[in-house]
C-alpha cells in the first residue's frame, strides 16, 4: 500500500510539474504541444519494458512449463499493447497539433503501427488455439519471436530514413533542455512502476480466474 502512496504522488508531482514547472518549447510551432513528450515518451518506453518482461516469462514457460509463466507472459504483453497503444494516441495528437493531422504515416508512426499489429496478433493467436498447453507453448514462441522486431521497429527503423520526428532529442546536447530532461525521465521511472504495479494487479487477478476455474 506504502509503495502505491508513493507512485501516486510520485505520478501527481510528474504531472503537475509537466504543467505548471516546464516551459514551452523552442522550435515548436506551438511550443506549449511540447509537454506531451514526458508522457509519450514514457509510454512507448513502459511498452518496450513489458514486451521485454513478456519475453523472459515466455522462455520460463518454454523452458519449465509452468502455466503461471504463461500467464505472467500473457498479462506483461497485454500491458505493452495498452501502453503502445497509449504512446500511438498521445503522438497522434502532438501531430495534429504540430503538423496538421494526427497521422502522416511518418516512420516512427508506421513502426509502433506495426507493432501493434504484431501483438494484436498475439492475442488473437492465443484465442484461436484449444488445449491450454498447446496454446501457451505457441503463444510463448510468438512472443519470443515478436519481441525481435521490438528494437528495431522502436529504435532503430525509425532513425534509417528521413523523419517529422526530432532525433536524438534525449542523448544530443542540443536536444532537450534540463527541466525537460529532469521531468520526462521522473516520469519515465513513474511510468515503469506503473506498469510494474499493473503487471501485479494483472498476475494476481489471472491467478483468481484461474484458481475459480478449477474449483
Amino acid at each position: 500500500m506504502m509503495l502505491q502512496s508513493l507512485l501516486g504522488v510520485w505520478m501527481c508531482g510528474v504531472i503537475l510539474a509537466a504543467f505548471l514547472w516546464l516551459p514551452p518549447a523552442k522550435g515548436f510551432q506551438y511550443p506549449e504541444a511540447a509537454r506531451i513528450i514526458v508522457f509519450h515518451v514514457p509510454n512507448a518506453m513502459a511498452a518496450v519494458l513489458a514486451f521485454l518482461v513478456s519475453t523472459v516469462y515466455a522462455i520460463k514457460h518454454l523452458r519449465g512449463r509452468n502455466p503461471a509463466d504463461d500467464a505472467k507472459s500473457a498479462a506483461s504483453a497485454q500491458l505493452g499493447l495498452l501502453f503502445a497503444l497509449l504512446a500511438a494516441v498521445t503522438g497522434a495528437v502532438f501531430a495534429k497539433i504540430q503538423w496538421g493531422s494526427a497521422w502522416n504515416w511518418d516512420p516512427r508512426q508506421t513502426t509502433i503501427l506495426i507493432l501493434l499489429l504484431i501483438y494484436a496478433a498475439y492475442f488473437a493467436l492465443r484465442s484461436s488455439v484449444e488445449g491450454s498447453d498447446r496454446r501457451a507453448a505457441l503463444s510463448s514462441a510468438y512472443a519470443i519471436i515478436a519481441f525481435v522486431t521490438v528494437p528495431f521497429l522502436v529504435f532503430v527503423v525509425p532513425r534509417m530514413t528521413s523523419s517529422l520526428h526530432p532525433s536524438d532529442t534525449l542523448t544530443s546536447r542540443g536536444g532537450l533542455g534540463t527541466q525537460y530532461r529532469i521531468v520526462l525521465f521522473s516520469a519515465m521511472a513513474g511510468f515503469a512502476g506503473l506498469y510494474l504495479w499493473m503487471f501485479r494487479l494483472s498476475v494476481a487477478l489471472a491467478e483468481i480466474r484461474n484458481g475459480k476455474k478449477g474449483v
